[in-house]
């Protein structure tokens, strides 16, 4: 066995009650104890005992990358099997389901079954259902949860249930708690987070209200990102686009990617509020990417997926225009994942924005945490702010965000 810090150590003595949890910082060593000693010492001391064995993840992907690959790496393939089409996996010969835990429907199959162990991985991501469930499936005597998680704002359910008189062992953790983390990565991070509400989570590992401005960073000094990108500082550019309706603006933002994916910059933009036909919608689209592939050689575009027929007919007229553009749906991932990329691309003293791009300046700075639903960090949304030119912004930045941070 590796070398264990002093809190995994303990994790490992002291971690015999029904509920085992660790909370805190990212990176500070909670889930490499759990792949490289807790889960198959877990699931090899219930092997053959009645009950299911469950892994949930916030999705079955995420499972995949965060515990099964990680875990192959370690102890091979032929230990530890990938998650099949029935979405369970072999483990040490015993037969694991991994579901995700982001959507109730995912554990239905789950229902009126007995739970013998089950891991959990970033737990707060989970739909409050699932983990009411997991309560009522752990009803062997020698059933026990291990889970994971990075705090979020202190009303949140799962910090709740850890404030509970449940049978829990609980330990939190931050960032320099982790003695092997290498010590050029840590200052890095801290950097990247300084003065967010991201550095009290995931650097002091604690559970904090997301409140006031969103982008600290640039509402402290907007003029150190805003510059002027040359076409020879960036590798690709991309077009993000957020349509208008009931009150909203039609927003298009050109993004370009700086070389080696070391960081981004809002090239363009087009802005507009108020009533306009499709047909002068895809004019002035039109308008937009022939400036931005001239420009910056702009080749992707990615639109608000709620739109279909409004993406059809932005195909049809770059068509018409003889526009060799990949028009294809936005991810929309979760918001909150956007913005954090987003500080921590200002952290770097990676992340600008032209002069000329007023409305894209605006936006940032008049964004706000809402604080309208308690234990869950939401952009205020109501027309007082510009959310349509964040969001465009971040369709185009999605596509690429997990390279730039595995680039950073």
């Amino acid at each position: 066995m590796p070398n264990l810090s002093k809190l995994q150590c303990e994790y490992r003595d002291n971690a015999t009650h029904r509920w085992n949890v660790k909370t805190g910082a990212t990176r500070s060593g909670k889930t490499w104890l759990d792949i490289a000693y807790i889960i198959p010492m877990r699931i090899l001391a219930v092997k053959g005992k009645p009950g299911l064995t469950v892994l949930l993840g916030n999705t079955k992907g995420t499972l995949q990358r965060n515990v099964i690959e990680p875990m192959q790496e370690i102890f091979g393939t032929k230990r530890v099997g990938s998650i099949r089409s029935d979405n369970t996996a072999l483990i040490f010969g015993e037969r694991v389901h991994c579901l995700g835990a982001d959507n109730k429907k995912h554990v239905d199959r789950l229902r009126g079954s007995s739970i013998k162990y089950c891991y959990g991985d970033e737990v707060v991501t989970w739909e409050p259902e699932v983990f009411d469930m997991l309560k009522s499936r752990l009803d062997k005597p020698y059933s026990c949860f291990d889970g994971t998680c990075n705090p979020e704002g202190p009303q949140h359910w799962f910090k709740k249930f850890l404030d509970s008189d449940a049978d829990i062992f609980q330990q939190h953790y931050t960032l320099d708690d982790n003695p092997f983390a290498p010590p050029e990565f840590v200052e890095s991070l801290k950097r990247e987070y300084a003065g967010t509400v991201f550095y009290d989570r995931y650097i002091r590992g604690e559970w904090v209200a997301a409140e006031g401005a969103i982008y600290t960073p640039w509402c402290d000094k907007s003029s150190r990102f805003i510059r002027s990108v040359k076409r020879s500082e960036i590798c690709h550019s991309i077009i993000g686009v957020d349509f208008g309706g009931s009150g909203s603006a039609t927003a298009f933002v050109c993004v370009g990617i700086l070389n080696g994916y070391s960081g981004a910059a809002v090239l363009r933009e087009y802005y507009h509020k108020g009533v306009v036909t499709p047909t002068e919608q895809e004019d002035r689209f039109v308008d937009f990417a022939k400036q931005c592939m001239t420009d910056f050689g702009t080749m992707e575009v990615y639109c608000d997926s709620a739109e279909q027929t409004l993406i059809e007919g932005f195909r049809m007229a770059a068509m018409k225009a003889g526009l060799a553009l990949d028009i294809l749906n936005a991810r929309k991932g979760e918001i909150i994942n956007r913005i954090r990329f987003v500080v921590r691309l200002m952290g770097r003293g990676a992340f600008f924005v032209d002069p000329l791009c007023k409305h894209v300046q605006e936006a940032l700075t008049s964004a706000v945490y809402s604080g309208k639903t308690p234990g869950k960090d939401e952009r205020l949304d109501d027309g007082s702010t510009n959310i349509d030119s964040l969001d465009a912004m971040e369709y185009a930045l999605e596509p690429v965000m997990s390279d730039m941070m595995m680039m950073g």
